[in-house]
């Protein structure tokens, strides 16, 4: 039977590009997230390219409904747990809690509600792979960054801990750790819908990495040899060195 691989927040950006790299990897992809409409779609653009997708509407946050998904299918060899978010960018001293729960929720609630669902499936064949993209957030904090930090340790604390426990069940537990990363839509949640201020993230740096270059580090882990556990892997651009440390070229007319 083919091999299947769930991915959350499939509906753009890093989760999208990570449910085509798999399906061109030969996995059958079940791809998870709130929007119906964009899930459905890029679904059919993997079915197009020669893929196999099917697309399925699932709010990590609500766990009743994980708990359904996962009823509903039957098989899963991969889990790829993408979904999460940044919400404002306000320091300590004025930090919206609502931001900071919201951020908790999905982050980290919604890795453990997919995980726990999925367990019984991931090791039915003693196969199984979980994957958990956190950020490089998970163990650097910076200004303003409190709440999506704090959250992004909590994830990286549950994915260690996941590894330790199930250490001898031939399962899988693989941490993936993005730095700076375009995509449409991360830091345009986070400034709340400013396109001006969202844009300035990225100015000046001539490549950061894109939702494909996140999705092919996914994907070689993914498919290394069953002995081999990647168990962090931090991946930035060449042009950030750190959280502090990026390199931006000028970007005014001389």
């Amino acid at each position: 039977m083919q091999r299947t691989a769930v991915v959350t927040g499939a509906s753009s950006g890093i989760g999208a590009a990570t449910a085509r790299a798999l399906a061109s990897a030969g996995y059958r992809v079940i791809l998870a997230a709130r929007r119906s409409a964009r899930v459905q779609e890029v679904a059919e653009g993997i079915t197009a390219s020669g893929g196999q997708a099917e697309a399925r509407t699932l709010d990590v946050t609500d766990r009743e409904a994980t708990a359904r998904f996962a009823a509903s299918l039957e098989r899963c060899d991969v889990l790829v747990n993408v979904a999460g978010g940044a919400f404002g960018t306000e320091e300590v001293a004025q930090a919206v809690p609502g931001d900071w729960r919201r951020m908790f929720e999905v982050n980290v609630l919604g890795t453990l509600h997919m995980t726990q669902a999925l367990l019984p499936l991931l090791r039915a064949n003693r196969d199984g792979t979980v994957v958990v993209l956190t950020s490089t957030a998970s163990f650097t904090n910076y200004e303003g960054g409190g709440g999506y930090s704090a959250a992004k340790h909590a994830q990286h604390a549950l994915t260690e801990t996941l590894r330790l426990e199930v250490c001898g069940q031939d399962l899988r537990v693989i941490e993936i750790a993005p730095g700076m990363v375009y995509t449409e839509e991360f830091s345009l949640n986070r400034y709340r819908g400013n396109r001006e201020q969202a844009a300035g993230v990225y100015e000046g740096v001539e490549e950061p990495l894109r939702a494909e270059d996140v999705a092919d580090t996914v994907r070689w882990a993914v498919t290394r040899p069953r002995h081999v556990n990647v168990d962090l892997l931090v991946v930035r651009p060449v042009a950030q060195a750190a959280q502090h440390k990026v390199h931006r070229t000028s970007t005014k007319e001389t």
